[in-house]
């Protein structure tokens, strides 16, 4: 195939384009520059998605078998892109997020349930929000209609390349060793997908010429928060010892959810959810998930091999972790 990423520099992005190389399909890469290098064997074409002009230079002459859009963002600039080439390819996956559905996390979701209430023709630049995938969604669907276009409403992504920075924050400072605070039941359930697994799920939809929406991310229950930090524990050789607090007391001492312990949430109404997404109609279609320690495996020699990241770990604008003086003081409460 001739492959089209939006993108492609960057975690999900990359583990597209990585996939796809391997696989004998032609990529070319339609981002900035700045996310990090396009891997050889691309076409990249250099260019600001939310430029018309931009576009237009991308698409002159070209034509794809399909696009796949891993970084929209804003409803604005996706329905510019796939405006544009909707004349150029023949269809258009976006990955977008559970975060698009109205009752996510609080309840489960899966492909039938509502989504966020936000237009397609929402103006540009809109601060950061869960419902402006939903926005993306409508303005793919609005462009390539249902049977020409696909959407995979993604979990939580894991694995080598990640760029929010959740698994590495805590490999790191697993690896330091000592007392680390763990965040509340350590039997939890979760359901954290490799983005190489992503991927290759999404590359397969494609190569059969699949349409339609898929909740795309592990089946519930395949780990649990003590397998994850475990697992941590065992590729850093630190011999760290998890301390474990009960979700009051992280409460009580404010604790900010899934930011100062990344991954962690309460078991509250509000956060019931999280976890039972429902990802029943992907596995039937194929997808298949790595063992979890395999993924905190491989994240930790990517890790080693990257050196110290150049910034911060950040939700958004919230730096990821802890801070080591409270964390310590929770520590001491603990016993």
């Amino acid at each position: 195939m001739n492959l089209l990423v939006i993108g492609g520099s960057s975690f999900l992005g990359r583990a597209y384009v990585s996939e796809a190389l391997r696989r004998g399909h032609r990529v070319t890469t339609f981002n900035r520059g700045l996310s990090g290098p396009d891997q050889p064997g691309v076409e990249a074409v250099r260019g600001d998605r939310n430029s018309p002009e931009d576009l237009a230079r991308l698409v002159e002459g070209r034509r794809w078998d399909a696009v796949v859009d891993s970084a929209g963002q804003q409803p604005y600039a996706v329905a510019l892109a796939a405006r544009t080439l909707r004349d150029h390819t023949d269809h258009y996956t976006f990955v977008s997020s559970v975060h698009a559905f109205t009752d996510w996390p609080a309840l489960p979701v899966d492909e039938n349930s509502a989504t966020q209430p936000c237009p397609a023709d929402t103006p540009a630049d809109q601060p950061p929000g869960n419902h402006l995938k939903a926005g993306c969604e409508r303005a793919v669907l609005e462009a390539f209609g249902p049977e020409r276009s696909l959407i995979l409403n993604c979990g939580l992504l894991i694995g080598p390349y990640e760029n929010v920075g959740r698994l590495p924050w805590w490999l790191e400072r697993i690896a330091e060793g000592g007392r680390v605070l763990a965040g509340g039941d350590p039997e939890r359930k979760l359901q954290l997908i490799d983005a190489r697994d992503f991927a290759a799920f999404g590359l397969d939809l494609l190569e059969r010429g699949d349409a339609g929406r898929y909740v795309t991310t592990a089946l519930p229950g395949t780990s649990t928060m003590r397998g994850m930090l475990e697992a941590c524990v065992a590729v850093t050789g630190s011999r760290a010892e998890l301390v474990w607090a009960p979700d009051e007391l992280l409460a009580e001492a404010e604790v900010m959810p899934w930011v100062e312990l990344p991954l962690w949430s309460p078991s509250s109404a509000e956060w019931s959810g999280i976890w039972a997404t429902d990802s029943a109609k992907a596995a039937a279609a194929g997808l298949r998930t790595r063992p979890l320690a395999e993924t905190v495996a491989d994240t930790w020699a990517w890790i080693q091999q990257r050196g110290p990241a150049a910034d911060p770990y950040r939700q958004g604008t919230t730096p990821l972790g802890i801070d080591r003086a409270k964390e310590q003081q929770l520590l001491a409460k603990l016993g």
